[in-house]
């Protein structure tokens, strides 16, 4: 009997309707058993966090598998070889950038203004099992800190998110970014201030939106 690829299976999950269980993300992801029971237990901390103070968007909850975990977990298999250093802006409640450090092979930086998501960021990696660095400030007073990839969702319009990265981004470093319908219209914007080879992958997720890869980024200005 044949077996479907991951990759099959993680194209096959974005036509199902209902609301994705976690055997659904762990067969198109091809996660252990127990990167699988780190990510539940991310997501219990989000529910349980979620009643105190507003992490996330409330209806996401009703299908936390795809809205949260496959969708920052399809950022996986772009990041570059090796042990890449990732910084994840305006992390939030850690999407994609804890998801990312559950499990993938990466030095992951989570960097968040909030102190009670900040607090939430550390009680997730440590109930996780989860080496990784919070940054509580915000991205603008951040210094010193480079990486092989940048990411973000939900973070800012395309033209000042790019302003964000540029800082972070190392010279052949990558930004990745999950992007939703305004996409078009943010490119054309960036564009007039921005020179960049951009590529889009389609979003796993949302049928409006994509994944956004920037390389060689630099302001129009620039010499």
């Amino acid at each position: 009997m044949r077996q479907t690829p991951p990759g099959e299976e993680r194209l096959a999950l974005f036509h199902v309707k209902h609301p994705l269980a976690s055997a659904d993300v762990q067969r198109a992801m091809a996660l252990s058993d127990h990167t699988l029971l780190r990510l539940q237990r991310h997501l219990d901390l989000l529910v349980a966090w979620q009643r105190r103070m507003n992490l996330v968007g409330r209806a996401t909850l009703d299908d936390p598998w795809r809205r949260h975990v496959l969708d920052s977990a399809q950022i996986v298999p772009l990041l570059p070889p090796g042990r890449p250093v990732v910084i994840d802006l305006g992390t939030g409640a850690g999407f994609p950038g804890l998801v990312l450090a559950i499990i993938a092979n990466a030095e992951v930086h989570l960097v968040e203004s909030d102190q009670r998501k900040c607090a939430f960021l550390r009680e997730a990696a440590r109930e996780t099992g989860t080496a990784l660095t919070v940054h509580s400030q915000r991205l603008e007073s951040l210094t010193g800190l480079t990486g092989d990839v940048v990411t973000a969702r939900a973070c800012a319009p395309l033209p000042r998110l790019l302003g964000y990265a540029a800082p972070f981004l190392r010279r052949h470093g990558s930004g990745i970014f999950l992007k939703g319908r305004a996409l078009a219209s943010e490119l054309t914007t960036a564009s007039e201030s921005w020179i960049m080879h951009a590529q889009q992958r389609p979003s796993l997720t949302d049928s409006e939106g994509a994944i956004l890869i920037v390389k060689a980024l630099r302001r129009r200005h620039d010499p």
